[in-house]
């Protein structure tokens, strides 16, 4: 893997950081969310300089890049600690939906997304399975003229003001898991609106014996679990990068407040034991970059299934974790205004307790790769 970037890449990042800083300041974030607005006030402007369709296929009207790019955006929105669904709609369904469609259903529906007419949300996560994929009980009835849809979804990023969703569901207690796309404004659809302790939107979707026609599978029937994985695995890789750009942004204010603060008529940062504490932040940021940069090897590199999930979980782990700690640190070495509402770095710390929770938290993703590790050995696949 080439950890330089190249023109176009450095181009694309210096971009989005220039946009995040201009248009994505704290002060107007702070404003969005007070005014409970639930419409990203950027998505035309995310359509406009290609970020939506940076890493759909280029046969369908997307710019055909990789999960790189999506990696590079993600990272600097999480700086900014911007609001809008990039995540939730431009990547976890995206991405979710590259995966399971069929040809003719992708040339219809990707240019939508790329152009930023069509915004699709994923309602996957339920009670039970909190945050993985598995297990549904949301259930796909048989009817004349299709299927008929009943069930709940919790979570789901980017849902507020979406036009559709991408709904998992199975046609019996064993059945295998089949994808649908359901219009927001059907009968018996029920978004209820929410928002996150970090500020940003999510909703439960409710499914009251929703019909749907058959065209609405997205690829074949039972066929949805390794896209709705595909898709969540690209999730993770970009919550993954927006909790490095979170982590970059704390601790640089943590490093101008030790620079400005004074006490005893010193800068505190020339207090040792405050630098070894950012030597500590620096350093997991380091470990946290480098375990993205293993993920996203992975994806690229198109593993199988089971490295790719053990990836996966071990990178959601290590750098949630690390983003946690980190953002903690940064409170702790601004003293009391780092607890006030109205000063940027406690924010970050939100985001990344909310970020814990997303597609699994962290000691949920340990258990599974412990448990993946033991039925290796199990099976004589690895060595104890």
């Amino acid at each position: 893997m080439n950890f330089k970037l190249d023109s176009e890449q450095q181009l694309l990042q210096d971009s989005v950081r220039r946009f995040a800083e201009k248009e994505c300041g704290f002060e107007a974030r702070a404003a969005l969310i007070k005014s409970g607005a639930s419409e990203p006030r950027h998505w035309q402007a995310f359509a406009d300089n290609g970020w939506l369709a940076a890493a759909l296929p280029e046969a369908y009207g997307g710019l055909g890049g990789s999960v790189i790019d999506t990696a590079l955006i993600a990272q600097e929105l999480g700086r900014a600690l911007v609001v809008e669904p990039y995540l939730g709609c431009a990547v976890l369904a995206a991405q979710t939906l590259v995966a399971a469609a069929a040809p003719s259903q992708l040339d219809h529906i990707v240019p939508q997304l790329a152009d930023g007419s069509l915004r699709l949300a994923l309602a996957y996560s339920e009670a039970p399975s909190r945050g993985f994929s598995e297990p549904v009980r949301t259930r796909a009835t048989r009817t004349a003229d299709g299927y008929s849809l009943r069930g709940t979804k919790t979570l789901v990023l980017g849902a507020p003001g979406a036009n559709a969703y991408i709904v998992s569901a199975v046609m019996d207690d064993s059945g295998p898991l089949t994808l649908f796309l359901v219009a927001a404004s059907r009968p018996g659809v029920i978004c209820r609106p929410l928002r996150l302790h970090d500020g940003t939107g999510a909703a439960e979707i409710a499914l009251e014996d929703v019909t749907v026609r058959e065209d609405a599978v997205l690829g074949a029937p039972g066929s949805g679990l390794a896209a709705l994985q595909h898709g969540l695995a690209h999730g993770t890789a970009a919550l993954c990068a927006e909790l490095i750009g979170a982590i970059e942004k704390a601790i640089e204010m943590a490093a101008d407040y030790l620079k400005m603060r004074k006490q005893f008529g010193v800068p505190i940062g020339s207090f040792q034991a405050l630098q070894h504490r950012m030597a500590d932040m620096a350093a997991e940021l380091e470990i946290a970059r480098s375990m993205l940069f293993a993920l996203l090897g992975s994806l690229l590199h198109d593993d199988d299934a089971a490295a790719r999930q053990r990836t996966v979980s071990q990178a959601k782990a290590l750098i949630g974790r690390a983003a946690k700690f980190v953002c903690a640190q940064a409170i702790q070495l601004h003293g009391g205004i780092g607890m006030t509402e109205e000063y940027a770095v406690g924010h970050y710390y939100k985001r990344a307790v909310v970020a814990d929770v997303l597609f699994g938290s962290s000691d949920r993703h340990e258990a599974a790769c412990a448990a993946q590790l033991q039925h290796a050995l199990l099976q004589g696949d690895i060595q104890a």
